[in-house]
Formats: C-alpha cells, sequence, structure tokens
C-alpha cells in the first residue's frame, strides 16, 4: 500500500506548512502529495509552486472543483502542472456539492452523474489533443458563428494523466468504477468496506474493467499520540467539519455515509451543533466508533495494525491528513510504508 499525504487548503494548513511537509514527503519517500480546494485557496496556484519546490513525490489535486472551471480550462491547468512537474500529477475531480455549486459557483447542482461523465471525457478528450468546441452557455446572447474546434497547444508528458474522482453517494461511486482512474472517498471504513466499495466493484464490472484500473486512494484523518483518547481528540475537527459544514442539513453527503454505517445519531448531532455556532460540542458529539470509522486516531504501537487494516480492505494509496504534530505523523507514515 502506497503512502500519500493531505494538504488540504487554508486554513487548515498554511502556506508555510503545505511547502514544509510536501518537501518533507518528497524528501521522505512518500508517493503523493494533494492539494484541495474549497472557497478559498486555489489548488492549481499551489501545486505548481510545490511542482518548482519538489523533485520526485507525485503531485494531485484532492479535488480540483469541477463548477469551478470549464472542461477545457482544467485540462489546460491539468497539461501545464504535468509539465512543469516533469509528468508527476494527477488530477482530482469532484462537484463538490449543491451549497458550494449553486452559492459560490453559480452552477446549479443538477444531473451530478451525466455532468461529471461529460466533464471526464472532455477533459480527456482535450488532454490527447482532440479537436474541442463547447456549446455556448445559455443566456450570454446570440451565438455570433464564429466559434471553432480548437486543439490543446500544449502536450502534456503522461499519456494519459491519470483521472480521480471523489464520490461517495453510491451511483457516484458506481460510475468511478466505470471511467476513473483513482477514487478519493472520505469516510472508509476498512472494517465494513463493502458499504462504499461494493459500488465501486459493480461499476468496474459493468464496464469490463479489472479491479487494478483504478486506485482505491481514501482521506483519511492520521493521528498518532501516546494517549488514545487524545488521539482521537485531534481528529476531531475535521470530523466536524465535513458532518457539519459541508452540506446542508437537508443534504449532507457524510453524514449519509455515517447512516450507512450505523451511526447517524452521532452524525445528526455533531451537524446539529455545528449548524448552531456550538463547533466545540459539534466535534465532541463524535462517538469514538465513528471516529475509529473514518479516522486512523491511534497510539506508536497500533499505527502497524490500522494501516495493515487500510491494506487488507483494497487501498492502494492511503492519502494521510496529517493531525496534531504533522512532521512527526509524516515521518511516521513514511516509517510504516510497505512498498506495493
Amino acid at each position: 500500500m502506497r503512502t500519500g499525504i493531505f494538504l488540504a487548503y487554508w486554513p487548515w494548513f498554511t502556506p508555510e506548512e503545505q511547502t514544509e511537509l510536501a518537501l518533507l514527503a518528497d524528501g521522505l519517500g512518500l508517493d503523493s502529495v494533494w492539494v484541495a480546494e474549497a472557497w478559498g485557496q486555489d489548488a492549481v496556484s499551489v501545486l505548481g509552486y510545490l511542482a518548482a519546490r519538489t523533485e520526485r513525490v507525485a503531485l494531485g489535486s484532492g479535488l480540483m472543483q469541477i463548477p469551478a472551471r470549464k472542461p477545457t480550462a482544467t485540462a489546460m491547468a491539468a497539461c501545464t502542472l504535468d509539465v512543469l512537474s516533469g509528468g508527476r500529477f494527477r488530477l482530482g475531480l469532484g462537484l463538490s456539492g449543491p451549497q458550494v455549486s449553486e452559492g459560490w459557483y453559480g452552477v446549479p447542482f443538477a444531473r451530478p452523474l451525466g455532468r461529471t461523465r461529460d466533464y471526464v471525457d472532455v477533459v480527456r478528450r482535450a488532454l490527447a489533443r482532440e479537436p474541442i468546441q463547447l456549446p455556448l452557455d445559455q443566456g450570454v446572447g446570440e451565438p455570433l458563428g464564429l466559434g471553432k474546434p480548437l486543439k490543446l497547444l500544449a502536450r502534456p508528458i503522461q499519456d494519459p494523466i491519470p483521472i480521480y474522482l471523489g464520490a461517495i453517494g453510491p451511483r457516484a461511486v458506481r460510475q468511478v468504477g466505470e471511467i476513473a482512474d483513482g477514487w478519493m472517498p472520505f469516510l472508509l471504513n476498512p472494517r465494513d468496506p463493502g458499504v462504499l466499495m461494493d459500488g465501486l466493484l459493480e461499476g468496474l464490472a459493468a464496464a469490463g474493467r479489472p479491479r487494478a484500473a483504478v486506485d482505491i486512494a481514501p482521506v483519511v484523518p492520521v493521528a498518532i499520540h501516546a494517549d488514545l483518547a487524545e488521539a482521537r481528540h485531534l481528529v476531531r475537527p475535521w470530523l466536524a467539519f465535513y458532518l457539519g459544514a459541508m452540506g446542508a442539513k437537508e443534504k449532507n453527503f457524510y453524514v449519509e455515509l455515517a447512516e450507512r454505517y450505523g451511526h447517524g445519531d452521532s452524525a445528526r448531532e455533531v451537524q446539529e451543533r455545528f449548524a448552531a455556532g456550538d463547533r466545540a460540542g459539534s466535534a465532541m458529539a463524535l462517538t469514538d466508533e465513528l471516529i475509529d470509522a473514518g479516522t486512523i486516531a491511534t497510539t506508536p504501537a497500533g499505527l502497524d495494525a490500522r494501516l495493515a487494516e487500510f491494506e487488507a480492505a483494497g487501498v492502494d494509496t492511503l492519502v494521510a491528513v496529517p493531525c496534531g504534530d504533522r512532521p512527526a505523523v509524516t515521518r511516521a507514515l513514511a516509517a510504516a510504508a510497505v512498498p506495493a
């Protein structure tokens, strides 16, 4: 099982921390470094900077938001990052949720499966340097008839650049198995992997693809402390944020997944307290069982066993969110990494 680190976005990690940890991961021989975006720092700028500072480690977007860019703009960014990094780029994409898509980008959260499939298709064809002509957006006036198919001027180093999708809904996970090169779920429980992985395997089978066609790369908060309770405290803010802030009360994909695992009561309490402005109470509403289902919160002696659970569940690349002493967690993960 390969190991990468997830550097998220500001303010979870400062620019200085992102750089420090990326350089550390590069020097330690970790597999990959991933940068995300929400409604603040974008992923492309940071990855371009890290491409110039690192030498070996793969650089991934985890995830670039589909409503933020036309697929041709995403293809341009992916090609640019691949060239600047010397062929080390991995393109992770996600729709985000209706609150971000509609509230921040003004893009209706409609036809999520169809939109994702069409978007990935255009990105792939653009990166393959096929001629592309996108339809005009509605509401911009009468078309002038001057558009024509254009081919990407630049040429990426990788052929093809791998495309990862972030998905946890059953139908969306199935689609990952059908069309993607990698999968980046959050809240993958290695002790009950079928809740999420069954859909992936169904999608692979439906498309006639082998299991090895998709790199299963879950994003997992990791904290290591001599006191197990303290380790769990260190990952609470991450879980509380995703359960409480990444979605509305009526539609939160992470809360729905927690319910499928049997932890719905805890997840709903987290969501309600977060919405009421009680972030501390929201984090403390997480049960130990829910924390252990979606994170690695462990003592140093227990790290190898927890990593082995993910490997046994079929994970190919563990994308760890280092919590607490982040450099120490990164070093511990590098020391424990088992070559694929």
